[in-house]
Order: structure tokens, then sequence, then C-alpha cells
């Protein structure tokens, strides 16, 4: 292998230098958030497969979220912690592209998981005695696939990347994103400019078409509750609140993300972190919690193990 191509095989994190004395603060920030994150999705998820009482749609597709999330979070902290750990500041040209790829999934999966737990709340406050007749098994198999197809558009989006050529090889993040590696790319070629196309439809498609959805969806329940009875609105209210603070705080966090990737040479470095935080370590703390505090089922299946196991030590 001659020296241009070993080169090539190794991208270098310029913004790991500027942190300085900060290096030690910001690992301990991350670890701690992240092993957090962790324990409590970990635990949430054993719940949803345990508890055979939360064995229903919404349940699946929030298992299915928690799951993303940590997919997500895994695919960029660990390796965060390890070069601040190690003050290495480089990372395999490959390695960077699975991170691309893990965090396009991350992305684009969540808001579709989002669509589908939305037209579940929908079906349950519009049709609740055909509930069952329309969530069927079958039915909530095909949400499945519908709430994991970015995953094969990201692909597609990464296969285009690789056919990128590279003329720069500095990555002023803390981690790889497709936006940070096609700029490494030798001016506009034809290559980044399909990228580029293949991006922002990609974007439209798992992004902004699913917003309108959802949001559509709830301008619809909304219309509902106010003519129903204060008994039913606040059913409504209490079954769709957990969805909605989950939505407004992803959406909130991706829109953090417009500007990393928009205004990442203009920004100090504090401020890359923070962004960075907020789009990617966040969520996945925040989501379990939120639902952990709202729903009432998961509190009470919580309180139901935890007094199932009081009673067996006590016993």
């Amino acid at each position: 292998m001659n020296d241009s191509s070993s080169i090539r095989d190794v991208l270098i994190f310029t913004v790991y230098k500027e942190l300085g004395s900060n290096k030690s603060v910001l690992f301990t920030t991350v670890l701690i958030t992240y092993v957090l994150s962790l324990v409590i999705n970990v635990s949430l998820l054993l719940l949803f497969y345990l508890d055979h009482s939360l064995h229903k749609p919404m349940y699946i597709f929030l298992f299915c979220l928690l799951l993303n999330g940590l997919i997500g979070s895994t695919a960029v902290w660990p390796r965060v912690m390890f070069l601040l750990w190690t003050d290495i500041n480089s990372i395999s040209y490959k390695l960077c592209l699975v991170q691309v790829f893990l965090l396009g999934t991350y992305g684009g999966c969540n808001f579709t998981i989002l669509t589908v737990m939305a037209y579940d709340r929908f079906v349950s406050i519009f049709r609740p005695l055909q509930y069952h007749t329309v969530m069927t098994p079958l039915r909530v198999k095909l949400l499945l696939v519908v709430a994991n197809l970015p995953a094969a558009l990201v692909l597609g989006q990464v296969i285009l990347t690789i056919q990128i050529p590279l003329c720069k090889y500095n990555l002023h993040r803390l981690f790889c994103d497709n936006v940070s590696v096609s700029n490494l790319s030798c001016g506009q070629t034809f290559q980044a400019r399909l990228s580029n196309l293949y991006g922002l439809c990609a974007i439209i498609i798992f992004v902004v078409f699913p917003i309108c959805l959802i949001f559509l969806s709830y301008v619809k329940i909304m219309k509902l509750s106010l003519k129903a009875s204060r008994h039913a609105r606040r059913k409504a209210i209490e079954t769709c609140t957990p969805h909605i603070m989950v939505f407004m705080n992803f959406s909130l966090a991706s829109l953090f993300s417009v500007i990393y990737n928009r205004s990442n040479p203009y920004l100090p470095g504090e401020a890359r972190i923070l962004l960075a935080i907020i789009y990617i370590l966040l969520p996945p703390l925040l989501h379990p919690i939120i639902y952990g505090i709202k729903s009432q089922e998961i509190r009470c299946s919580i309180f139901k193990i935890w007094k199932r196991k009081i009673w067996f030590i006590s016993g």
C-alpha cells in the first residue's frame, strides 16, 4: 500500500485539539449521561419484553424507538470517549462510513417510528371499538417494516458517498456524518452533487413528510377532543401527551442538528459539542424518562415488578 492510499484510509478530527483541559469535563459528562441512558433504556426494553400486559402495538413501537435511540448513541459516544481518553484524533475511513450509516438510520427511523406511533394513537382515539381489528399483528409487522425503511435509503446514501473522491482528510467534528464527509470532496464533483440531491430527497421523504403527517393527525385529534366530553378529552390528552413530548423533543434536537451541520465552520468548539449532545446524547435519555413518567401502564408495570421483588426478598 502506498502513502496516498494509506492517508485516504484515515480521517482526522481537528476539533479535539481545541478542547484542551475541557476534555476531562466532556468525557465525564458523556460517560455519566451515556451510562444512565443505557441503564434506563435497557431496563425499559426488558420490561416490555417480560411484561405480557405491555405486548401491545404502542409499546412494540416504543420498543423500536428506544432501541433505535440506543443504536444512535452507541454509534457515536463510545468512540468519542475513546478519542477523548486516548488523545487519538483519527478514525478509519471505513469506520467513519459505518458511523454515517448508523447516524442516518437513527435520525430517519426516529421520525418514521414516531409517525407510526402517531397513527396508532389516531386509530385508538378515532376508532376505539375497532382498534384491535385495525391494528392486527400483520399490520403491526407491516408498520414496523415501514418504520425501518430509512435504513435502506441511508445505505444508498452511503454507497453514493463512497464514490466521492476525497481531497481533504480533516473533519472539524466530534464524529462522522454524511455532510461532513461529503464536504471533503475535491470540489463540487458530480458524485458530490448527486449525493447531496439524494440526501435532500431522503430528508423530504423520511423527515418532512412524517412531520406533516404527525402534525395533521394531531390537528384532527385536537378538533375531535374539542367536541368530545371532558372525560374523553382528558383521556385523549393522557394518551397523546408522551408521544407529543417525545416528538417535540426530537424535532427540536433535529433542528439543532441542522444548525450544527450548516453553521459548523463558524461555531466555537463549545457550541459544536453542545449541539452534538442535544441531538444524539439527550433524546435517548429523555425519551424513556418521558414515557416512564407519563404512561400509567408503564408506571403500573414497574410498580408491579418492584412489589413482586420486595415480596420475594421479604419471603
